[in-house]
């Protein structure tokens, strides 16, 4: 199954990848030798694109393009490359017969847009053609976790074993059952497949899962723990990010800003770096606040949909601005695209500082009846 890893280690949270919305300005050079942007050293040491560009007749050609610009795309948070994996994937693009491994292909793009809903359609119709495919499975997998829906998210996992995937049926599993709140099995479990596991790349990838039980289970010490192990042994945006939430909430400002300085200038990368500087008391921080602005106006005249970036809108009101309400009312929209922990937590102290009684109650049902139990929700529960 190739690059199994790589696409899926960070399926499920897209949102990871998903996060960002790498903003294009339009800049007018007034010398030949005016530098208007300096890509990251995975960009630049890309081979142009006509050149590697696949024949519109060769599915291999175009899957092994797609997959080389989804990389891109999650190691730099630039968006352009889901348009280029798009590009190489065209004459197969919504085709009901296309091969498995594009339709799969075409669904992780999408989910790199945030258009989870199209995804799913994508991915049942491709499996149900394909049953085998693992892959596909754990993509289908990550969007159920995505959307609070374990019980699916499960069933997927299930799926993934009977396709001959063990490692990664397992840490499905036990990733799912910690959002249940079965910590006292799930992160034992993880760390069972740790210590079968040999490969770097698959250690990282399961170190990352792991701090993730472990902060949901209250465990931060821990977390953060395996968050710098996992770093260490493989960078990745994802997992940056998500060690940085963990320092930010548990008043390191600057720990967070020392793991977000090698990371590019992603909306969510400069979300968390305004948020650092502004407890800090440094006043970059409004610098990074305007620039987060104009990231969300390049959106709208692209014709896109800022409402597909509502957590960062939301944490940005929240953090940036101290507006609670605003936060709030962008948080449950955000709700009705994706449902994962940071999703909630957004929404449920959004409400709490907006002092909103009633959402506070709505939220917290909602979570209990999607099944989600998080140390880091219930502590906002119990606050004042």
């Amino acid at each position: 199954m190739p690059d199994l890893l790589k696409y899926l280690a960070l399926a499920a949270w897209l949102v990871a990848a998903p996060f960002s919305a790498l903003a294009v300005t339009e800049l007018q050079p007034t010398r030949d030798d005016d530098v208007l942007e300096v890509l990251p050293a995975v960009t630049r040491n890309r081979p142009a694109q006509a050149a590697s560009a696949p024949k519109v007749a060769d599915p291999s050609a175009a899957a092994r393009q797609a997959r080389q610009d989804i990389a891109v795309a999650r190691q730099t948070g630039d968006t352009r490359y889901w348009g280029r994996a798009q590009a190489a994937l065209a004459p197969w693009w919504n085709q009901p017969q296309a091969p498995a491994e594009l339709a799969v292909l075409q669904a992780t793009v999408q989910q790199g847009r945030h258009e989870f809903e199209a995804s799913r359609q994508v991915l049942t119709a491709a499996l149900a053609r394909a049953p085998g495919h693992a892959q596909g499975w754990l993509n289908l997998a990550a969007l159920e976790r995505l959307s609070a829906r374990y019980a699916e998210s499960l069933a997927a996992c299930d799926a993934v074993a009977r396709a001959g995937q063990a490692l990664y049926a397992a840490a499905c599993r036990l990733e799912t059952q910690s959002l249940q709140g079965r910590h006292a099995s799930s992160v034992p479990g993880l760390q069972t497949l740790l210590a079968q596991t040999p490969d770097a790349g698959q250690r990282s990838w399961l170190l990352s899962l792991l701090a993730e039980s472990q902060e949901r289970a209250g465990q931060d010490s821990a977390a953060a723990t395996a968050y710098t192990r996992s770093l260490a042994l493989e960078p990745d945006l994802y997992t940056a990010i998500a060690y940085s939430d963990l320092l930010l909430r548990s008043g390191k400002a600057a720990s967070a800003l020392q793991a977000l300085a090698p990371l590019p200038e992603t909306d969510a990368v400069v979300l968390r770096r305004a948020a650092a500087w502004r407890r800090l008391g440094d006043a970059r921080w409004t610098g990074a606040r305007a620039l987060l602005r104009e990231y969300s106006a390049e959106l709208k005249r692209r014709g896109d949909d800022p409402a597909l970036h509502g957590r960062e809108l939301a944490l940005a009101a929240l953090w940036l601005d101290d507006d609670a309400p605003a936060a709030l009312a962008l948080a449950r929209r955000n709700l009705l695209l994706q449902r994962e922990p940071i999703d909630w937590w957004v929404a449920l102290q959004s409400a709490q500082r907006a002092r909103d009684a009633a959402a506070v109650a709505e939220i917290t049902q909602a979570i209990r009846q999607a099944g989600l139990q998080d140390a880091r929700l219930a502590a906002i529960k119990a606050a004042p």
